[in-house]
């Protein structure tokens, strides 16, 4: 009898989105350098850096909204630029500064954006926008002119346009800057809620907080480039391969010489006198230790391990400066689209497309 054929996993989903070699300059200032990135479909991915890293400008090479001087931009497999309106049309992108109409009221300003979409004025229209108002908050303000909304309230508006027309790809830049708690909670929450619904997000932050617990994967970026890039768990094995226990004792003084202890590579303080992080080389390290620890005379209050937090892997990885090369792979170029009408530069001003109007 013939052996069973191997079953062959399926190849992975192509990416989303994906940059190779991309460079874009503004005057003398190297914006983004030689920049690989991939998002894959149906995760969360989060662009961590500090402000001036290349977040925002990454994020408008996505959609277009700004040409690479170098290197290729890819979104749904199209050049953004050539297929400026398709790619615009199945992304929700929420800038860090909104543009809106501010002589308009709130509802005016979604069911606008709604018909710029393709959705026909009545009843599904409606319900989408009070769906998605509800959804942040903002159902109580549709009749008030946007002009006095605060910087809080406005971000929520255009948060509910992003989704108005369901998109494939939803991009934040900085989504809760502005918010209160509150709504700021509001905001994550619904990011974790879009993939469940089978949609891709990206979201720039420099709050570590923010995307803790949220991402599939992280990208870190500096100076224009990607430091490192991989899901939390790949960060954590890469830059954090040890484990860490953390040792409380009676008396501070009784702790001694831990680096002496066989298994401990580092010995770290703890924001309590009577406490200290223990960096082990390996998980199998800790019953060594309590017992070299006990045998010392230490009397231990407490001892576990700690998980590193993002926060920890994001400043092991910028101490390390350990630039991930993820290898490229060319891109077939795609036809052009030269398609530019009043609709399609009216769609773009919704994703800060150059050529697009926006409120004065």
């Amino acid at each position: 009898m013939s052996p069973e054929p191997s079953r062959l996993a399926p190849p992975p989903a192509p990416p989303i989105v994906a940059l190779r070699g991309v460079g874009r300059r503004f005057g003398e200032v190297d914006a983004l350098r030689d920049l690989d990135l991939e998002v894959p479909e149906n995760r969360i991915t989060v662009l961590l850096g500090p402000n001036g890293a290349g977040k925002t400008t990454a994020i408008r090479m996505i959609t277009g909204a700004l040409d690479a001087h170098s290197g290729v931009v890819r979104t749904f497999g199209l050049d953004p630029r050539e297929h400026g309106e398709e790619v615009r049309l199945r992304c929700g992108v929420v800038s860090a500064k909104p543009a809106l109409y501010d002589r308009l009221d709130g509802y005016s300003n979604l069911a606008y954006a709604a018909e710029l979409y393709g959705m026909d004025r009545g009843e599904q229209m409606s319900e989408r926008i009070h769906h998605a108002a509800a959804r942040f908050g903002i159902e109580h303000a549709l009749d008030q002119r946007v002009g006095g909304f605060s910087t809080g309230m406005k971000t929520r508006l255009a948060l509910a346009r992003s989704i108005l027309h369901e998109p494939d790809l939803l991009l934040f830049d900085e989504p809760t800057s502005g918010l209160d708690p509150e709504s700021s909670h509001a905001v994550l929450e619904m990011i974790r809620d879009m993939t469940d619904s089978g949609r891709t997000v990206v979201m720039c932050t420099h709050l570590l907080l923010e995307a803790e617990g949220l991402a599939d994967k992280v990208i870190v970026m500096e100076d224009g480039h990607a430091l490192v890039a991989g899901t939390p768990d790949e960060l954590t094995r890469r830059y954090w391969p040890g484990s860490v226990l953390l040792v409380a004792a009676e008396d501070a003084a009784s702790f001694g010489s831990l680096d002496e202890i066989a298994g401990v590579v580092h010995v770290e303080a703890d924001n309590h006198p009577n406490r200290r992080r223990l960096h082990l080389d390996g998980d199998d390290r800790t019953p060594d230790v309590v017992n070299a620890l006990v045998a010392r005379g230490v009397r231990i209050t407490r001892i576990e391990p700690i998980e590193p937090s993002l926060e920890d892997l994001y400043f092991a990885v910028r101490t390390k400066k350990d630039i991930a090369d993820d290898g490229g792979r060319q891109l077939s170029p795609t036809s052009n689209d030269d398609a530019t009408t009043d609709r399609h530069r009216q769609v773009a001003a919704l994703t800060g497309w150059p050529g697009g109007r926006k409120d004065r």
